[in-house]
């Protein structure tokens, strides 16, 4: 059963628009392009990592370009609803947005493979996508679909609960959780929780009304929308996690086509460049999240190997087996993905 994230109240009001270019005299870039996430809006050194990375990103596109591209940095879904960036990147109506990849899973099955679960366990196995045989193809299927991944990034995620901790599967059952895709919802339900499908930045709303009982999200996700103030216990994604969220810097292409090459150069170094900033907060943040919560009085749990084991059993028998049927490129990504290991 899931429950419709129209029946759930809206969590977070818009925040404007955050000007990246902003030298004292002078003039503005030649062109502006708009970078949009459902994240709070902060500033270059403070906040969600995630809307930091995007405002280091503006700063220093208008540096290296030398002022012929500039960025607006459009935090908390303050340009247009969440779910709706991918289609408008898609086509070209919005040009660059940090997206958990899964979002999209409505619009090709073939994307859910961002939140798997229990397919990436480390930062390590989630980095090395970029260049083994399952990022090319994965990268190569949203070029076709009008998208440019610019930045890979994964985070680990944990649970937030208002009432019992969530840690083993059983302590699912009976409980309406959030699991973040619908291959996690499967695994959930698998596990007898009841399902509810909305972004991250309505969750508070959900867990405050007693909509969600608990909630699967990235580590910073957990302290950025303050569930800590909602949740009695947290169960967190350091050291080990089932749940990786691939949340990278998408651009369309039809906008990074008719650039000409130096400045995609720009743009696609950059991206690689923050990666590794994204992965260090990620993890500083798997950590963080378990001091916030402590602080509030949350129980904090931690899971090992053989917990991970029991969720990404039920996972291998329901969420994997239905994504491998749904397309031939589905199955062909699942495979490629079990195949990468690092030491």
């Amino acid at each position: 059963m899931t429950i419709s994230r129209r029946h759930i109240l809206a969590g977070a009001v818009a925040a404007p628009a955050v000007i990246a270019w902003s030298r004292l005299g002078s003039a503005a870039p030649a062109q502006m392009l708009k970078i949009s996430h459902q994240f709070p809006g902060g500033t270059i050194d403070e906040g969600d990592f995630r809307d930091r990375l995007c405002r280091k990103f503006a700063a220093e596109l208008e540096k290296r370009t030398n002022g012929a591209l500039g960025a607006q940095v459009y935090p908390n879904s303050s340009l247009m609803k969440t779910v709706a960036q991918f289609s408008a990147v898609r086509k070209g109506a919005l040009d660059l947005s940090l997206y958990p990849i899964s979002y999209a899973g409505g619009e090709f099955a073939e994307l859910n493979i961002g939140l798997m679960p229990g397919l990436v366990s480390s930062y390590q196995q989630g980095a090395a996508w970029k260049k083994a045989a399952v990022g090319q193809k994965f990268a190569a299927f949203l070029a076709e679909k009008g998208v440019v991944v610019v930045s890979w990034i994964w985070q680990a995620g944990g649970v937030a609960s208002r009432v019992t901790p969530v840690v083993n599967p059983q302590d699912a059952k009976g409980m309406k959780i959030r699991g973040g895709s619908r291959e996690m919802d499967m695994v959930l339900q698998a596990a007898g929780a009841t399902t509810l499908s909305l972004p991250s930045n309505e969750l508070y709303a959900a867990m405050q009304t007693g909509a969600c009982d608990a909630a699967i999200t990235s580590s910073t996700s957990l302290i950025s929308f303050r569930l800590e103030e909602v949740a009695k216990s947290l169960t967190t994604g350091r050291g080990k996690s089932y749940w990786f969220m691939f949340e990278p810097v998408i651009m369309s292409k039809q906008i990074f086509d008719a650039l000409p090459k130096p400045q995609q150069d720009v743009i696609m170094g950059l991206g690689q460049e923050l990666e590794a900033f994204g992965t260090k907060e990620a993890q500083a943040d798997d950590q963080k999240v378990a001091d916030v919560y402590a602080k509030k009085g949350a129980k904090v749990s931690d899971l090992d190997d053989a917990i991970v084991d029991k969720w990404r059993t039920i996972a291998r028998d329901t969420a994997w087996k239905d994504y491998a049927g749904k397309t031939p490129l589905s199955a062909e990504l699942l495979k490629l993905a079990e195949g990468v290991h690092v030491s």
